[in-house]
């Protein structure tokens, strides 16, 4: 599967328009990574865990944006974005989506 941010890819063209694609999951953080995030805030820096909960979050969007396009049977996914929205506390949302397309 090829994805682009463009809406358009360099070298194909666009055959047919499938549709829009998308992949959403929320996921959180337990008490003990908040606690020590909030410590974070004192003395600045990165707060790891949210870091890496973020990375997940954008990797499971985007292959479940994936697996929605190759069931249209899509060859391709392009103008792909993430959005990301804040659910409560701890709790993020982060959705995958872009337009299906098939290709010559």
């Amino acid at each position: 599967m090829i994805i682009s941010t463009t809406e358009t890819i360099s070298g194909k063209t666009i055959k047919e328009t499938l549709g829009i694609v998308e992949g959403g999951v929320v996921m959180s953080k337990h008490l003990g990574s908040d606690f020590a995030a909030g410590l974070r805030n004192i003395v600045g820096g990165e707060v790891k865990s949210y870091t890496d909960m973020m990375e997940k979050s954008r990797a499971e969007s985007a292959k479940r944006m994936v697996k929605q396009a190759e069931k249209m049977g899509a060859d391709a996914i392009v103008g792909m974005r993430y959005a990301s929205s804040t659910i409560m506390g701890g709790a993020s949302e982060m959705l995958a989506y872009g337009t299906a397309v098939k290709l010559k």
